[in-house]
């Protein structure tokens, strides 16, 4: 490109006869301008103005301020039992999610493949309520499950017009896939607790979800 342009180039010198100069040249008595002060003159300040920036009114510097870890503060036992369920819900879902990754799984796809298995025959409506999902995100993942071979439509035992979802065998092996990670994370969970605490603790959640559901 940088060669076809230099050809195709037609300089003004080339083209003009170079004759010598009758006229002469005037002496030129304008002195240059001194570049030293040129440059100070641009490197000093204009005057009234200053360099110094502006802090900003009203807005205090809160860059040593950290939040608290988890276990600490309002995140431990001084925060509120609705928040800290959720934070360690939250926390629980995101080891859950690096886990399953390998198997290309998400945890609502596990979620509803649990449920398929243990209860077989739910409507859509149920199975997104078991599932703690809404409707239209069970839709989606019935599709891609279905999509992925991992569950199908088969009918019902007693009332054989009846379709319903169940596992394939590659569903099933997907699922004890899935079940290994998660019960890692169970004994993650349960790690220095007794059974009898155990029991306690998935006796008093279940507690709280049915009581706060019995009162919506």
């Amino acid at each position: 490109m940088i060669i076809s342009v230099l050809m195709s180039y037609k300089s003004p010198y080339n083209m003009r006869k170079i004759e010598p100069s009758t006229e002469a040249k005037p002496n030129s008595t304008r002195k240059a301008p001194n570049r030293n002060m040129s440059a100070r003159r641009k490197s000093e300040p204009a005057k009234g103005s200053s360099r110094t920036p502006k802090k900003s009114i009203g807005k205090p510097d809160r860059t040593g301020v950290r939040p608290p870890q988890p276990g600490q503060g309002k995140r431990g036992e001084q925060g509120y039992l609705g928040y800290l369920l959720r934070q360690a819900q939250a926390a629980a879902r995101l080891t859950l999610e690096r886990a399953l990754a390998d198997l290309g799984v998400t945890p609502p796809q596990f979620v509803v493949l649990t449920m398929l298995k243990a209860y077989p025959g739910l409507s859509g409506a149920d199975l997104a309520r078991v599932a703690l999902l809404t409707p239209q995100t069970v839709g989606v993942i019935i599709r891609n499950l279905e999509r992925a071979d991992a569950i199908r439509k088969t009918p019902h035992p007693v009332h054989g017009r009846l379709l319903q979802w169940t596992l394939t065998r590659r569903g099933l092996t997907l699922l004890d896939q899935c079940r290994r990670h998660v019960m890692a994370l169970e004994r993650r969970l349960s790690a220095g607790l007794s059974r009898s605490a155990q029991a306690t603790v998935r006796r008093w959640l279940s507690d709280i979800a049915a009581k706060l559901q019995q009162d919506g």
